[in-house]
């Protein structure tokens, strides 16, 4: 007896030779993803710098604080939308926000005893300083007390820390990771 095949099946054929696995827009969408990201990073901190302005000039009008017309000139420059520009002054002037931000000032001191001042707006300081005490632990740097770094702005001539250049990119590594936290706005520095 032999068997007889019922259904005739086709041989496998590859279909579509040229395709590469992905799409165009697939492509486009990834890339405004990462644009989108660096974009919104970008518009966070000039909303928490629009915050220290207002609180600093005492008011959210643009014509009468110098300190927030700086900050809009600079929302403006890299085209942050108005409505979020608004947003961030009706929020630092306390208007329909039940949040209480404020800024903090974290003062320590990196590897090689290079002074650093982080400056962040924060509505909880406790994720605030575990992030940045993360960082700092991380790359063997110590936070100190109130005034032990901040008093150098007030010497002239500022004082320095020079390191070799090998140094140098530790520090400035530490530096960035510090700039990149969410909350911090502001990182200074007395290396050379």
């Amino acid at each position: 007896m032999s068997l007889v095949k019922l259904f005739w099946v086709p041989p496998a054929v590859k279909i579509l030779d040229n395709m590469s696995g992905h799409s165009k827009w697939s492509t486009i969408k990834h890339q405004k993803a990462i644009e989108d990201s660096k974009r919104s990073s970008v518009f966070t901190k000039i909303a928490k710098k629009i915050h220290i302005a207002v609180k600093k000039g005492g008011s959210g009008d643009v014509d009468s604080n110098p300190y927030l017309r700086a900050c809009v000139d600079e929302a403006r420059s890299v085209n942050m939308p108005r409505e979020n520009i608004q947003r961030a002054i009706d929020k630092a002037s306390g208007v329909g926000s039940d949040s209480v931000v404020e800024e903090v000032v974290y003062e320590a001191y990196g590897p090689y005893g290079v002074g650093i001042l982080i400056t962040a707006v924060t509505d909880n300081r406790n994720r605030t300083s575990g992030e940045v005490k993360s960082v700092l632990d991380k790359h063997s740097a110590k936070l100190g007390g109130p005034g032990s770094v901040s008093y150098m702005k007030s010497i002239s001539p500022l004082p320095k820390v020079s390191v070799y250049e090998s140094d140098k990119k530790q520090i400035t590594n530490l530096i960035d990771l510090l700039s990149e936290l969410d909350d911090v706005v502001e990182v200074w520095s007395n290396l050379d």
